[in-house]
């Protein structure tokens, strides 16, 4: 993995940031906070991103490439769409990583510190209700997410249960 330092919050990353469709409802403001918590993380085909089990505090948002989704070894999904968040169900539950990632080709993600908690401590009431809206916001983010996925696995599991009922009718 090559990774570099803590982002700045300067325009051209801002106007970054607002390019992938999960953070295009974000302010100015917000945004110049998540990429005080983000570092650009490049990997190699087939590198581990995320280990099933760990409790690592990094949550991702895809910019390029693909990555590959594992739980026990078996494929969940593959996902390829920039702008995708990954990683997300460690930072709302705080239980272990419930799957490994892996980088399929040259894939580039932001990675978000959830642990740098630090650098969004604040001292005022506005700061505090502004990092309120942040972090609501984002959590809002992450529901959309789950959101469509969840919709996805019911589908898959329908098909699978209808596969299963016509294999049921086949048998004597």
């Amino acid at each position: 993995m090559i990774e570099s330092k803590y982002l700045k919050d300067n325009v051209q990353n801002i106007q970054r940031l607002l390019a992938i469709p999960g953070l295009k409802d974000f302010e100015t403001r917000n945004l110049a906070k998540l990429l005080r918590l983000s570092k650009i993380r490049e990997y190699d085909n087939g590198e581990l991103i995320i280990r099933e089990g760990d409790e690592d505090p990094w949550l991702y948002f895809l910019l390029a490439g693909r990555i590959r989704i594992t739980k026990n070894n078996v494929l969940i999904s593959e996902i390829s769409q920039i702008g995708e968040i990954f990683g997300e169900m460690r930072i709302i539950d705080a239980q272990t990583r419930s799957a490994s990632v892996y980088a399929v080709g040259k894939t580039v993600a932001l990675g978000v510190d959830t642990s740098a908690k630090g650098r969004l401590e604040t001292a005022t009431t506005e700061e505090r209700d502004e990092r309120l809206d942040f972090l609501l916001l984002l959590y809002r983010i992450f529901a959309e997410y789950m959101s469509i996925r969840l919709r996805a696995t019911n589908e898959e599991l329908i098909r699978a249960k209808q596969e299963a009922e016509a294999i049921k009718q086949l048998l004597p």
